[in-house]
């Protein structure tokens, strides 16, 4: 009996040692519980000590650029413009507004801001009621006021002058520009200021840069120019510019082409990629054609007989001598009503027809070089038959143009039957007179030279030195056609 109780009290204090160690074994548990609860704690509030820190560095980071953000956008609105860019020589005011001189200079202003300025409210969200306009023309102004004094749209050349005055101070930042005569001097000008607008912060380069195509770089991506106006319709030599911005689409959205004559074929392909506007009443619509202008009229007293455009098509050089050596052959002012009337037979007959070229031989390309300068063909030639034409005083226009604007009053022959090398030779022998335009001439049916025919390809001389009649630009020409200029 003894035996079973002790057992029994045994089995009962086994229990008790097991109950007693799960429940150390539970404490143990719990206690490691708490302290992978208590560090992951710690951490935690670490962290979030730590961003709160960051978070408040944030904070006082962002308000210190949105204040610098105000400021700048204030900057920004406080100069903002808007640049007008306008090669004259092409984009050429109305008729009735030049032939005011001065007064016609401010009028052409007031209406090229105003058209301006409701154009950009239109186009631009949030643009200041304060923003500026700038002005840039650039034109060479002696050829201008030649060519519309020519075309009998002014009395005197020197009102353009006039008029230029008017516009440049119409307006504080109205400049009309005159950049003088040569190769693409408003070009130049004019691609430098768009492309300083342009590249900034832009990839433009160009493999014949200039000071103007730095100028081209400093507005398109400038904060301050909200707009670009660019008046180029006249002249595909822009096209290449205009296409170098076409994969930046914010740019496209910052430029509108202004149209004053038709856009060329080239620009026209691009006007689609671009927005454009035409200014009512402000620029011709039209090339001026100085051809269809009357040349003279039935006097009533003896008068200075009035000398038409030269170039592209150059009736004052048309009524030289083929020879061109005296002085006053190559002057068209020493020829007077008075003077025509003693030397021209009371009835002329009408002159015998003029050989007409090929048909097939017409074309409407011209062909250029990689400076865009126009490439006249080597010509093979006697020197011996160049004398002898030459002597015969043919019309150069008459023959090979067929329409002298002189008629029966020229004082070159217009009733010699030239055989088909006469005619070539003839061809030469124009080609000894230099083109106004020079190497930018453009009218496909020009006849007289674009470069030296005494120069040598690179050089920029000739063996007539400084007494050279063809402009320093027009020797030296690069003879290699790599594109034709389609008119």
């Amino acid at each position: 009996m003894a035996d079973e109780n002790t057992q029994a009290l045994h089995e009962r204090f086994e229990l008790l040692k097991g109950a007693e160690h799960h429940k150390n074994s539970l404490i143990e548990e719990l206690l490691r519980r708490l302290d992978t609860v208590s560090e992951d704690y710690q951490n935690e509030r670490l962290a979030h000590v730590r961003e709160s820190h960051f978070n408040r560095d944030v904070q006082l980071r962002e308000i210190q650029l949105q204040e610098e953000l105000r400021k700048t956008k204030a900057m920004m609105e406080r100069d903002a413009f808007i640049l007008i860019l306008i090669d004259g020589d092409g984009m050429i005011f109305e008729d009735h507004l030049i032939k005011q001189g001065e007064v016609g200079g401010r009028e052409a202003a007031g209406i090229l801001w105003g058209a301006v300025r409701d154009l950009a409210h239109k186009r631009i969200p949030d643009l200041s009621s304060d923003v500026k306009i700038m002005t840039r023309i650039y034109a060479n102004l002696k050829g201008l006021g030649d060519v519309c004094h020519r075309a009998g749209i002014l009395d005197k050349p020197s009102t353009i002058e006039d008029f230029a005055r008017g516009f440049t101070g119409s307006k504080q930042l109205f400049d009309f520009v005159d950049v003088g005569s040569g190769k693409d001097r408003a070009d130049d000008k004019l691609s430098g200021e768009f492309l300083h607008t342009v590249t900034m912060n832009s990839r433009f380069t160009s493999g014949n840069c200039s000071p103007g195509v730095e100028i081209f770089k400093l507005h398109l991506y400038d904060c301050h120019c909200r707009h670009i106006i660019f008046g180029c319709s006249h002249d595909n030599g822009y096209a290449r510019l205009l296409e170098e911005t076409q994969a930046d689409q914010p740019v496209l959205d910052r430029i509108t082409l202004l149209e004053g004559v038709p856009f060329e074929k080239e620009l026209a392909g691009l006007k689609s990629q671009y927005k454009s506007t035409k200014i009512e009443s402000l620029f011709r619509s039209t090339k001026i054609n100085v051809y269809q202008q009357p040349y003279y009229q039935q006097p009533t007293a003896p008068q200075a007989l009035p000398v038409p455009y030269q170039s592209p098509y150059q009736p004052g050089a048309a009524r030289t001598s083929s020879a061109s050596t005296t002085n006053s052959s190559m002057n068209p002012l020493a020829s007077s009503w008075a003077s025509t009337a003693i030397s021209t037979p009371t009835h002329v007959a009408s002159p015998p027809p003029t050989p007409k070229p090929a048909a097939s031989k017409t074309t409407n390309e011209i062909p250029r070089n990689r400076y865009h300068q126009r490439v006249d063909p080597y010509m093979e030639y006697d020197k011996n038959e160049v004398k002898r034409v030459q002597k015969i005083h043919m019309c150069n226009v008459h023959y090979l143009r067929h329409d002298c604007p002189y008629g029966d009053e020229c004082t070159h022959d217009h009733f010699y039957t030239p055989n088909k090398n006469e005619l070539k030779t003839l061809k030469y022998v124009a080609r000894m007179t230099p083109c106004r335009f020079g190497t930018d001439c453009d009218d496909v049916k020009c006849i007289y030279g674009h470069r030296c025919p005494s120069g040598i390809e690179g050089r920029k001389d000739c063996r007539f030195g400084d007494s050279c009649r063809f402009d320093r630009d027009m020797h030296g020409i690069d003879m290699n056609v790599v594109k034709t200029t389609r008119v």
